[in-house]
C-alpha cells in the first residue's frame, strides 16, 4: 500500500511528542511521509517538531519543522504561510493538538477551562479558518481533526474540559464537513480510545485518577477496560489518518472514525 499519499502536501499540527516514544501526531507525520507525502511538522515545541522531521528525512522522505502555538491566530497564519512558501499548497491538514486536565465542573478553574478550550477547540477552528480557503483555491483537500471517545461518552475519569472540547470538536467537524462538501474539501474526525501514548503518561491527573501515580498500574487498568484487552497506540491513529487523507476515502466526509478496540461498545 505504498504511495497512498504520493504528491500530496500534508500539514500536521502537533507533530511532536511530549516525551519519549510515539505520540499520535508524530506517528501520523511519519506515516504520511512513508506513504509519499511531503510533511510540514508543526508543534509548540520546535525541538519536538525537528525530531519528527529528522526521522522523516532519515528515511528518505521530505519534511520541515516549524514552531506554532495554535491557540494564537497570528502564529497559525505564520504556520500556514510558511507551509505555502515551502510547498505551494496544502492537501492534507491534520489537527492533532490537545491537552487533558482532570476535574469535574466544580473542581475546574476558569483559567483551566479557558486554556483547554483554547488549545483543544479554538486551535482547530483557527487552523481550518486559514487552510480551507487555500484548499478551495486548489480545488479540494482533506482535513482530519483528532478528537476522542471522551467526546461521546464518560470514560471513567472526570475531565470536563477535555470531554466538552472533544464533543464540540466532533460537531465542528460535522458542520464544517457540510459547508465544505461542495468545495471538494472533506472534513473528518478520528476518535481514539484508551491509548498508550506519551501524552497520557505525562498527564498527572490521569495517572493519579487511575492508579495513584503508578504509571504501570494505570496502563494495566486502562487495558482491562478494553474488550480487546489492550490499549491502542499512536500508529493505530496514524493509519486511520492515512486512510482519511487518501483517495481511498474520497467519498467519506463528516464521520467520526472510532479507533478504540471496542471500549465505547461497553456499558461498564
Amino acid at each position: 500500500m505504498a504511495d497512498r499519499l504520493k504528491g500530496k502536501i500534508a500539514l500536521v499540527v502537533g507533530a511532536g511528542s511530549i516525551g519519549p516514544g510515539w505520540g499520535n501526531g508524530k506517528a501520523t507525520a511519519v506515516a504520511f511521509a512513508r506513504e509519499g507525502a511531503k510533511v510540514a511538522c508543526a508543534d509548540v515545541r520546535l525541538e519536538a517538531a525537528e525530531e519528527t522531521a529528522s526521522i522523516i528525512k532519515g528515511e528518505g522522505g521530505e519534511a520541515f519543522a516549524l514552531r506554532a502555538d495554535v491557540a494564537k491566530a497570528a502564529e497559525i497564519e505564520a504556520m500556514v504561510a510558511a507551509t505555502l512558501k515551502r510547498y505551494g499548497r496544502i492537501d492534507v491538514l491534520d489537527n492533532n493538538v490537545g491537552i487533558a486536565e482532570t476535574g469535574g465542573v466544580v473542581e475546574t478553574s476558569e483559567a483551566a477551562w479557558d486554556r483547554v478550550f483554547a488549545v483543544n477547540l479554538k486551535s482547530a477552528w483557527l487552523t481550518m479558518k486559514q487552510v480551507i480557503p487555500v484548499m478551495e483555491r486548489q480545488g479540494g483537500g482533506a482535513i482530519i481533526n483528532i478528537s476522542s471517545v471522551a467526546g461521546i461518552r464518560h470514560t471513567g475519569v472526570s475531565y470536563v474540559t477535555y470531554s466538552t472540547t472533544k464533543a464540540a470538536l466532533n460537531h465542528l467537524t460535522r458542520t464544517t464537513a457540510v459547508d465544505c462538501a461542495p468545495k471538494n474539501i472533506r472534513v473528518n474526525a478520528i476518535l481514539p480510545g484508551l491509548m498508550k501514548t506519551p501524552m497520557v503518561e505525562k498527564t498527572a491527573g490521569l495517572v493519579a485518577a487511575y492508579a495513584a501515580g503508578d504509571v504501570e498500574a494505570m496502563w494495566r487498568a486502562r487495558a482491562a477496560q478494553v474488550p480487546m484487552k489492550k490499549m491502542g497506540d499512536a500508529w493505530d491513529v496514524a493509519w486511520a489518518a492515512v486512510y482519511l487523507a487518501s483517495e481511498e476515502a474520497r467519498y467519506v466526509t463528516g464521520i467520526e472514525l472510532v479507533v478504540d478496540g471496542g471500549v465505547t461498545l461497553k456499558y461498564v
